[in-house]
């Protein structure tokens, strides 16, 4: 396992987040702080909520169209940013099989990483699985470098940035990509408005409760005093956007100490933080976005109904 992001990198990361967020206008806080332990079991607890569907259509494609994407690539390297438990990512293992050498999982979460690489590596004898521990948002340049390489970047995670970082992530991805590699891109597509408020907004109060989170984080590692209840969930359409905003509303006047960051922060009623963006797409907009950072789209794949898309661009030349 390679390392490049330690405890201490994200203790830095976090406090600098949390000052610049709460002192911000308006407040906002990054989604990638949900992902303690508890959040990223409520997210996994979403992934099989009725009304999150991204997760099934995104597997759907998958079993669908991984041997194709296996012959379209011939990838011998399978570079997946984000990697999580790696789950969907063994219908690619398998369909790659015939050619794939090395399997490069890169997440923050060292311990869960090592958990989940040890698996892969326990079913795929013959496979080298190197781990690495990294923020892909920071560490692209230092990520091994691969035999034909297939870069994965699945769930739909692209949508958590706003166009011009998403272009700026794309661009310095196609910067250490060689004419030989790929990236499979998972995209949620625009649709209903109902539909994708409902994704964020279920009915158990699921994903209200991974929300509020983030809040327990900061507590927990900032000495912070946020009364996460005192805090209401919300999930909106930003039609202009094309985006989902997930924001956290403050029910009452209050203030908070961060005594961490020796930071006082005061909350109006009614106040929102806003806590995450899911943008939405339209084949248009991807290939647009792809030929902004130097990739062509090759290959356009959706689930039967038209929910998700997986995208395969490569390298202009």
């Amino acid at each position: 396992m390679d390392r490049f992001l330690t405890s201490d990198d994200l203790a830095k990361a976090l406090r600098a987040d949390v000052r610049d967020g709460l002192t911000s206008t308006p407040k906002a806080l990054p989604p990638k702080w949900f992902y303690d332990e508890r959040g990223s079991g409520l997210f996994e607890e979403i992934t099989r909520l009725d009304e999150y569907y991204p997760t099934r259509r995104e597997r759907e494609i998958l079993t669908a169209r991984a041997p194709e994407i296996a012959a379209a690539t011939g990838a011998r390297t399978l570079l997946e940013l984000g990697a999580g438990s790696g789950e969907k990512t063994r219908l690619l293992l398998d369909a790659l099989s015939g050619t794939l050498r090395t399997y490069v999982p890169v997440d923050v979460s060292g311990d869960f990483l090592e958990e989940a690489a040890a698996g892969i590596a326990a079913d795929h004898p013959g496979l080298t699985v190197r781990a690495v521990v990294a923020d892909y948002e920071q560490h692209l340049h230092l990520l091994p470098d691969g035999e034909r390489r297939l870069v994965a970047f699945l769930g739909g995670t692209i949508g958590n940035m706003p166009p011009a970082k998403r272009v700026g992530f794309l661009a310095a991805l196609r910067a250490t990509m060689s004419g030989q590699d790929a990236l499979l891109l998972g995209a949620d597509l625009v649709k209903d408005e109902k539909r994708l408020v409902a994704a964020y907004d279920d009915a158990a109060g699921v994903t209200a409760e991974f929300n509020r989170n983030v809040l327990a984080v900061i507590n927990r590692e900032l000495d912070a005093d946020f009364v996460p209840a005192a805090f209401e969930h919300v999930a909106l359409w930003n039609a202009e956007e094309e985006w989902i905003e997930m924001r956290l509303r403050s029910t009452r006047d209050q203030t908070v100490h961060v005594r961490g960051l020796d930071l006082e922060v005061r909350f109006a009623e009614g106040e929102e933080m806003r806590t995450e963006i899911s943008a939405k797409f339209r084949r248009e907009r991807l290939e647009s976005e792809l030929a902004a950072a130097g990739l062509e789209l090759s290959r356009f794949w959706t689930d039967g109904a038209g929910d998700f898309s997986l995208s395969l661009a490569r390298p202009v030349a």
